[in-house]
């Protein structure tokens, strides 16, 4: 049986410590799949319970030098977030304490360093200095760094080690016994500022990186943030604040307005305006009354509330969002595979370049230049970076995902986004996509002089009759004739001997004893009504893309009803939008086929599949999907769930409340398309910072190895340049927080982050 598991990693600070933990965890017998995340400093394990046991999986972890503990039992969403905050907090703290330190030793050592050989006094000073800086600001690089060699492996700490190790034990060995050096023709030289300069440089910017990587989960520690602590309920008919964890299914609680709701529930008396743009990311706050749903963490604003508690802790709507959001900032998108790949090897090669370089320079200048050999060999140890291309792709994933559910849309991981991006055709489903989902009747057109018992009814009349019969069938346009009657104040009218007839509509007898049929033209014939006085209204009425429904009154017809589900306002404008973005747009439906035309011509889309049942709707997803063309298809993510899983990309139509789709790709959290819009957008932008990251990541150090091995760059240039190479690529991913939609001319949405 298989099994899932997240363990939390610590120690782990480059592409290399992620590649080498990521390799023995897959090599663990009874590991099905192993992603370690560099950014949230864990690992996510799949693997089989008849094989291998979470115990294993953490000696696995630790078998390559990092620590590793099983995750604490029952762990809500909201606490595993609270501990990842607290750790990011102290970790800034510590390393701005270290840093500032460590800058101030590197000032006075440089300030001494050209009175350093003339007083030996000052050399000691600066030795002194520099080893609090090696034993204290800087330990954990050398701790870090010996714990690799120790499993044969090495890091990015490796390099930072025998870098600056190298010129401490010289510069140590120099201030000890210049004589020595003099005597062998070296002149004794120090470096101590050098030392210092670097580790402060390097400290410096992993400040600047954990405080930017903090930044990238600023989206999922707001959601975090919107459980409330508190909630008031009514028990013993008097208002007692508790807390939240004690609230049980089924309390009815209490939120005044400017409250924010403290759990799901229903409404069971008030009337109140709720702001549900942490959810939806929609800014229009959304009207509720007795009976209506509302979602924990959203905000009262206008009425007070009464609502009965319906899902709590993990269950509810937040918490799933919230473990959605952190399973997607956990996942790895494909294009990462290149970086860890050259990781794998990137710390060998550059040691071995840094002996090679100072083998050349000691060969070439016949060991006059041992010296410079070594500030070379220096160089090119500190100014290579495996930390960029090990940040390059999981910062851009985190930030795209947490701006993702800002806009209400919830990418499921890495290979989500990836594929979204390379989507060519968008196929969208009919009903409650592209139209509202909600059949209602837009026209009532009598049959003026059509006999029988029906004589010459009136709107009224004929509604009366219609919801009478319809109110026993549970077919979504009875629900539309019912509730036509109720807008309309209508008073239903008493019908027994109901029967409904598969395929044709229903009939039942009225209190004075017509009978009374409601349907398609099949059932008018059947009760020996002629359809035919009814034929030119039936068929205006599909063209316009209504559902024609006759109702007849003994034996003949009296009217037609045309029943109509009504395009999203803002469809338009989202398909628009997709044909701008260069996709093809399909409108796949099992309606009548003239009805989904005149859907498509309102909605401006050109390419139409009518009366496909589901299983049909897989094969044509299939058929969309020859030559190599990638497909995303959207959906309400019920009846299209076997079509969402066949398409590349399933983008699922969320209620708000519905957050767990979990056949999709994608949730849209609204239904609204253009959140769908959004959602290839972002993927495309984000797919475009990953490359731009990853391209950089390389060219910083193609570009920088040989430069340094040459001796053009100076140590503590070089480790400036290697400290800030990490917060530029931290730098770049951050600018998706700006990511936003504006409407274009004619309503067409354009997609900017700049």
């Amino acid at each position: 049986m298989s099994a899932r598991i997240t363990i939390p990693v610590t120690g782990m600070h480059c592409a290399a410590c992620q590649s080498r933990v990521q390799s023995a965890l897959a090599r663990t017998p009874g590991v099905t799949d192993a992603n370690v995340n560099l950014m949230l400093n864990n690992a996510t394990v799949t693997y089989e319970e008849n094989a291998v046991q979470p115990p294993a999986l953490v000696e696995a972890i630790r078998s390559t030098g990092y620590e590793a503990t099983l995750p604490a039992a029952k762990t809500s969403a909201f606490e595993e977030q609270e501990r990842q905050d607290e750790a990011q907090r102290r970790e800034v703290r510590e390393l701005g304490r270290k840093t500032l330190v460590t800058l101030g030793i590197a000032a006075v050592t440089m300030t001494a360093a050209m009175a350093a050989m003339e007083s030996r006094a000052i050399a000691w000073a600066q030795l002194a200095l520099t080893s609090l800086v090696v034993g204290w600001s800087g330990r954990h690089f050398y701790v870090r760094a010996w714990r690799a060699f120790r499993h044969h492996s090495a890091d990015m700490n490796t390099l930072i080690a025998v870098g600056t190790g190298a010129a401490f034990v010289y510069s140590a060995a120099a201030t000890m016994g210049p004589g020595w050096f003099m005597s062998h023709g070296v002149h004794p030289e120090l470096y101590f500022e050098a030392v210092s300069a670097i580790v402060g440089l390097i400290l410096l910017g992993n400040t600047f990186e954990a405080r930017a990587r903090r930044n990238t989960t600023a989206a999922l520690r707001a959601l975090a943030g919107l459980q409330p602590k508190t909630v008031r309920v009514l028990r013993d008919l008097r208002e007692t604040d508790i807390p939240i964890d004690e609230l049980q299914h089924g309390d009815v609680f209490v939120v005044r307005p400017g409250e924010r709701i403290a759990a799901d529930g229903e409404v069971v008396s008030g009337a109140s305006a709720v702001d549900e743009s942490m959810l939806t990311g929609e800014s229009m706050p959304v009207a509720k009354k007795k009976g209506d749903r509302v979602v924990g963490g959203t905000i009262n604003r206008t009425g007070a509330l009464k609502a009965r508690a319906t899902t709590l802790g993990e269950d509810s709507a937040l918490a799933r969002i919230v473990k959605l959001l952190r399973d997607a900032q956990g996942s790895r998108a494909p294009i990462q595979n290149l970086a860890d790949r050259v990781s794998g090897i990137f710390v060998p090669v550059v040691m071995s370049i840094a002996v090679a370089t100072f083998a050349a320079w000691f060969i070439a200048t016949d060991g006059a230049g041992a010296v410079r050999g070594l500030v070379a060999a220096i160089s090119v140890l500190i100014i290579a970076c495996p930390c960029a291309m090990g940040l390059a792709v999981p910062t851009a994933l985190m930030v795209a995902s947490g701006k993702g559910a800002q806009l209400g849309v919830l990418i499921k991981g890495g290979e989500a986004l990836q594929r979204a991006h390379e989507i060519d055709v968008v196929v969208l489903d009919k009903t409650g996509t592209v139209t509202a989902g909600k059949p209602t009747v837009v026209s009532v057109s009598r049959v003026v002089g059509g006999g029988g018992g029906g004589g010459d009814l009136d709107d009224a009349q004929v509604l009366a009759l219609a919801a009478g019969v319809e109110a026993m069938s549970e077919h979504p346009l009875a629900d539309a004739i019912v509730r036509a009657a109720q807008e309309r104040s209508v008073q239903r009218a008493r019908v027994g001997d109901f029967e409904s007839r598969t395929g044709r509509g229903v009939v039942g007898k009225a209190a004075d004893g017509r009978l009374v049929a409601v349907g398609n033209a099949a059932l008018m014939r059947e009760v020996g009504a002629d359809p035919a006085t009814s034929e030119a209204t039936a068929e205006r009425f599909a063209a316009e893309g209504q559902t024609p429904v006759h109702v007849g009154v003994d034996r003949a017809v009296v009217a037609v009803l045309g029943v109509a589900d009504p395009i999203k306002p803002e469809a338009p404008a989202a398909i628009g939008s997709f044909k701008h973005m260069g996709l093809d747009v399909v409108l796949l439906t099992g309606d009548t086929r003239r009805t989904a035309e005149a859907i498509a011509r309102q909605a401006g889309v050109e390419q139409v599949i009518a009366e496909v049942m589901p299983e049909q709707k897989v094969e044509e997803i299939r058929r969309q999907q020859t030559g190599g063309r990638v497909v995303a298809m959207v959906g309400d993510g019920i009846n299209d769930a076997p079509a969402l899983a066949q398409a590349d990309v399933g983008i699922a139509v969320g209620t708000g409340t519905d957050v767990a789709i979990e056949a999709a790709d994608i949730t849209l959290m609204r239904g609204d398309l253009r959140a769908a819009v959004d959602a290839l957008a972002l993927a495309r932008r984000t797919m475009r910072a990953m490359r731009q990251n990853l391209f950089w990541a390389f060219v910083y150090n193609v570009i920088g190895i040989p430069l340094a091995a040459l001796g053009l760059l100076n140590p503590i240039i070089a480790s400036g340049a290697m400290a800030f190479s990490s917060v530029s690529v931290v730098g770049n991913s951050l600018r998706l927080r700006r990511f936003a939609r504006r409407e274009g001319r004619g309503g067409r949405l354009e997609v900017a982050n700049d």
